[in-house]
């Protein structure tokens, strides 16, 4: 959901909209009601969380010495 604000205010308060605008809010800039811009979260950002995600998910440590049926067994009792 994006908050709508004046340009007037946008540019007094610039720095405080690009903190929250990092934490993920959204917001619509207006001109005398009416609105010309958005204000959002770059996709670059985004993209560098994704690749250090992803990195993280490649370093977990492998489950090792059990076997595939044991697994097998240990998902389908976790299913009853």
């Amino acid at each position: 959901m994006y908050k709508e604000i004046g340009a007037f205010d946008a540019k007094a308060r610039l720095s405080e909209l690009l903190r929250a605008v990092s934490e993920g809010q959204r917001f619509t800039i207006s001109i005398r009601g009416k609105p010309v811009a958005d204000l959002i979260p770059s996709q670059a950002s985004g993209q560098e969380g994704l690749r250090e995600a992803l990195e993280a998910l490649r370093n977990i440590p492998k489950v090792t010495g059990v076997s595939d049926d044991e697994v097998r067994d240990m998902i389908r009792e976790g299913r009853k």
